[in-house]
């Protein structure tokens, strides 16, 4: 298949460092490319990729202080592939609600993965209107706040087989991975660890809109040696990192939609204690491969039942759950689904 993937600008595909949606984008890339499709990637021109690039800004807005405007060049970006869509059997989009108006008025099939929260009630409208777009969730419960949109798939996130892979090493704190903002809570992984009598590492980058979170709330939790502050890390750093941890923190305080730091370290063979919010129960299994809790009580307690937990059987519970090769399965899937003949009967004409 002749297939285009769209990717946000902020980051390059693969990020240099954190990045969700765009570490995404380039695992499935690269796995549709292994299997023999003719992917082309729109994206920052800084990206590494085996597809073929075209590079829609010089360089990843996030670490271009001369861009003022980052919509500018998705825009642009978006009307690029409309003015060539019939060079592509599909174009796959992970720009939220962003292309919508411009690419349901053109005939090639389209697909949207949502990769952020869905239950903000300006979100109602938007949908309201493009209600036939095909929309792909990242887990079932990211969905549930928009029940009139067109989801056709829930694909799960995944990761290349090989990427991260435990180390051996043993054990010795627990950690925290991601970025530090309020509805991550690094906060309460701080309580945690401290009421474990456990060493905390938190590697996650800062983001500037929360900056002033990180002074207030986070600095001044740092001062005591328990907790050490590492900072963002690449994806070669991963592995190390969380393989030396009993297990991984993830004391959420909103919906999360998915959240790969889970099957990151699952893929370390590092358990994962989790809060009981959005997609955890779909991507953990309670007592096999971490714990999911109600509350900081619950999470405590769960750090002394981690010894009664198998690292060889988390990292098997990935290997048959969470790899790209079946995420990019589950895609080829939808794509194929959508036929010319049946998109011109969803298209919106407005």
């Amino acid at each position: 298949m002749r297939i285009a993937q769209l990717a946000p600008l902020f980051e390059a595909v693969p990020p240099k460092t954190y990045g969700g949606t765009e570490r995404v984008v380039s695992y499935i890339t690269e796995e549709l490319v292994a299997a023999g499709h003719d992917v082309t990637l729109f994206a920052s021109g800084d990206s590494l990729t085996s597809a073929k690039l075209e590079p829609a800004c010089k360089r990843a807005i996030r670490l271009d202080p001369t861009v003022r405007d980052p919509l500018a060049a998705h825009h642009l970006m978006i009307e690029t592939v409309a003015s060539r869509a019939d060079e592509f059997d599909v174009i796959h989009c992970h720009l939220d609600y962003w292309p919508f108006p411009t690419l349901t008025r053109q005939a090639t099939p389209f697909v949207t993965t949502l990769h952020g929260r869905l239950d903000l009630p300006e979100l109602q409208p938007v949908f309201d209107r493009f209600s036939e777009v095909p929309l792909v969730s990242i887990s079932d419960a990211q969905r549930r706040p928009l029940p009139q949109a067109n989801f056709v798939r829930t694909v799960p996130h995944g990761l290349p087989e090989h990427l991260l892979r435990p180390t051996g090493a043993r054990p010795d704190y627990l950690a925290f991975l991601g970025r530090i903002c309020p509805e991550k809570r690094p906060d309460l992984a701080i309580k945690i660890a401290r009421a474990a009598g456990m060493r905390l590492k938190i590697a996650a980058k800062v983001d500037r809109v929360d900056e002033d979170y990180f002074q207030d709330a986070i600095r001044p939790l740092l001062d005591d040696g328990q907790v050490e502050f590492i900072g963002e890390i690449t994806e070669e750093q991963k592995p190390a990192f969380l393989s030396g941890a009993h297990a991984l923190l993830l004391p959420i305080d909103w919906p999360e939609p998915f959240g790969l730091v889970m099957i990151e370290a699952m893929a370390c063979g590092t358990p994962v204690i989790a809060f009981n919010r959005g997609s955890v129960p779909e991507v953990l299994a309670d007592g096999l491969t971490g714990f999911i809790v109600e509350d900081v009580a619950g999470a405590i307690a769960a750090v002394d039942k981690l010894g009664d937990l198998s690292r060889g059987t988390v990292r098997a519970t990935f290997e048959a759950n969470f790899t790209a090769r079946r995420m990019a399965a589950d895609y080829v899937s939808v794509y194929r689904s959508l036929s010319r003949a049946q998109w011109k009967g969803l298209r919106v004409v407005g």
